[in-house]
């Protein structure tokens, strides 16, 4: 039985950190209970002056549960390691870069870890819990070696300018079982959060056999990362517990030492939240080995957000009075300093949430407003313009009262916004003034948008889902995926250009919840989204908007679109080998066939490449033409 749709997404606010053998770290947010008016001012910032003032300041600014009482749990460690299997010695590989596709970023200068690289000759690959490197010739098409790793979670990668180094960034994690020795699969057990994150840089100049050039590791989870011209800044987090009337502190492990961050070293601005971690920021060059890696630590409500800039990192921190905190830390090469912190109503959806430019930081909110007398929580949309001081000197409030914000995009002097609860309210926000925000245009069509990406200066490409209006109630019914072309040339008056819908409801795309996923090129008309399809068999049974599709299919489309065209289907392509079988019997799809789903796709010269973790698949860019496939082992 297919239950009613429930009118509103789920968004639930708190911070959790949690291990399991695959995620690390599940971050949450708690909803705030009441409006509130915040102080302009940022809070001074300053270190704490002993151990003992940072255990007070626990114990004193922590409303909610921070202490855990437990002893020391018998345990079986499981450690890991990297081994470097080399599978083709003295392969050099083809050589000859062309043109390729790059990872999708949000800021141009900002790279962004991905679990597939490309320098045009080679593919880097993370799949199966290894770092694989590919000849990506389409006539010697081969991995050239794997990077085997042990306990590990594997966040993503970074290719130096050159091209000589790969650095491979994860969460190395211990497990502790109670009783002592290795529990049955099914048993009971503990994982503790003792969580290690790593940075390995290799030297890969001989393509077939990467050496590992030098490790650095903090104590706590990955969070997030960037890199700007060879230098990574890697963002670590640890939670900030009283344990048995003691705090743990931040470690550093670099050249077979182990160094504790003193208190002494830990920066703090006088807030009070139900959570605390130690935020730690990392810069790293990878390009040259003898520079030290530099590190600096914040003591910050629980991570949820971050957004980079050439010369800023800014991290956002929901917290349980319904605002949310930010942190501002200037970046100049390895140099790190801790600038700014300021606090805006309401919660960050994403990365694409924020932005800065020309010496301002803007960011969109999305609010939960308590009124106590009717015991009503009203559900609020906001822009705020902040100074580099984090002060707020601009907000636009109260934008589609009710509404989802689902997705979010800032362009220039404007940022567009995409809000549901029947239909897709599309907002233009005027941020030329910053101390004035405006909303200066609006457009209401069937569905909303996950991810907005900007096709040219007056165009957005929207990502999202169809729906249907309830015929009762306030909600809608998702129907199959929904791309947009949106023309915002006229600021007062955006239409959608063109429209183009993918299967029936179930239909999925991986973009809706990670851009990276999102293959564009403006030059080529080029426009690729993984889907996983479902359809309906309409000749049965005429469906009612809340039917659910059957599973059918999953591979990535390919697109060209233009702005005198639309969207205009050239292709797909699949690496499920019983796709017509399926499509046959539904029901025929194992559980055993999900690694071929396809959650990548770049390209080289005129050959696209799928990447799944059971493979590399080549096919012709031109007519999809299968060239060649390499199986991830």
């Amino acid at each position: 039985m297919v239950q009613k749709e429930i009118r509103k997404k789920t968004q639930v606010y708190g911070t959790v950190a949690t291990l399991s053998a695959i995620v690390l770290v599940a971050l949450i947010y708690t909803f705030g209970a009441a409006p509130l008016i915040f102080n302009a001012n940022a809070s001074p910032i300053k270190t704490f002056s002993s151990y003992e003032e940072l255990k007070d300041f626990l114990l004193t600014n922590t409303q909610g549960y921070s202490y855990y009482g437990g002893g020391p749990l018998d345990s079986k460690v499981f450690g890991g390691r990297a081994v470097v299997d080399t599978l083709a010695p003295n392969a050099p590989g083809s050589g000859s870069e062309q043109s390729h596709s790059t990872t999708n970023i949000q800021v141009a200068g900002v790279d962004e870890a991905d679990i597939v690289k490309t320098d045009g000759a080679y593919l880097y690959v993370i799949a199966n819990n290894s770092a694989y490197i590919l000849d990506a010739d389409p006539q010697n098409a081969k991995v050239l070696a794997k990077i085997a790793f042990n306990n590990t979670y594997l966040a993503g990668m970074f290719l130096s300018q050159d091209g000589t180094k790969l650095a491979v960034i994860g969460s190395q994690y211990n497990v502790y079982y109670y009783g002592g020795g290795i529990v049955e699969p099914y048993g009971y057990g503990y994982y503790s959060d003792d969580v290690k994150t790593f940075i390995n840089v290799y030297d890969i100049s001989n393509k077939a056999n990467p050496v590992l050039a030098r490790n650095f590791t903090m104590s706590g989870s990955y969070f997030n990362s960037r890199m700007i011209g060879n230098y990574v800044y890697a963002v670590v987090s640890q939670p900030a517990y009283l344990i048995n009337e003691a705090v743990t502190l931040p470690k550093v492990y670099y050249e077979a030492k182990a160094t504790e961050i003193a208190a002494s070293e830990i920066y703090y601005t006088d807030v009070v939240d139900n959570y605390f971690g130690f935020t730690t920021f990392v810069g790293l060059n990878i390009a040259n080995d003898a520079q030290e890696p530099t590190n600096m630590t914040i003591m910050t409500g629980g991570a949820s957000n971050m957004y980079v800039s050439l010369n800023d990192i800014y991290v956002t921190y929901p917290s349980s009075d319904g605002g949310t905190s930010i942190y501002r830390i200037h970046i100049n090469e390895s140099a790190m300093t801790f600038e700014a912190q300021g606090k805006v109503h309401g919660y960050v959806l994403n990365q694409y949430s924020m932005d800065e430019y020309n010496g301002y930081f803007r960011l969109a909110t999305n609010s939960f407003d308590y009124n106590s007398i009717s015991g009503i929580a009203t559900q609020q949309n906001n822009v705020y313009v902040l100074n580099m001081n984090l002060t707020i000197v601009g907000e636009l409030k109260n934008l589609a009262t009710g509404e989802n914000l689902h997705s979010a995009r800032f362009m220039g002097d404007k940022c567009y916004l995409v809000t549901f609860v029947k239909t897709d309210p599309l907002f233009v926000i005027d941020l030329s003034q910053p101390n004035d925000p405006k909303k200066l245009g609006e457009l209401h069509i069937p569905g909303y948008s996950d991810y907005l990406h900007p096709y040219d200066e007056t165009h957005l490409i929207g990502v999202g889902k169809e729906a249907v209006e309830a015929e009762q109630d306030d909600f809608a019914w998702y129907q199959g995926l929904k791309l947009s072309l949106f023309d915002v040339s006229n600021v007062n008056a955006p239409i959608q250009m063109s429209n183009y819908t993918i299967g029936d409801r179930g239909t999925d795309s991986p973009v809706l919840s990670d851009p990276k996923a999102f293959l564009f090129d403006k030059s080529r008309n080029l426009l690729v989204i993984p889907v996983s399809l479902h359809l309906i068999d309409k000749t049965v049974v005429p469906p009612g908007p809340d039917a659910y599709g059957t599973f059918v299919w999953q591979g990535v489309y390919v697109f060209d679109i233009t702005l005198t065209g639309g969207f205009a289907m050239r292709g797909n392509v699949t690496q499920m080998d019983n796709a017509e079988a399926l499509l046959a019997d539904p029901y025929s799809w194992s559980w055993r066939e999900d690694n071929h789903w396809i959650n990548r796709a770049l390209y080289i010269g005129n050959t696209l490449y799928t990447v799944s973790n059971a493979r590399v698949q080549l096919n012709s860019i031109d007519n999809f033409a299968l060239i060649a496939k390499i199986d991830l082992n």
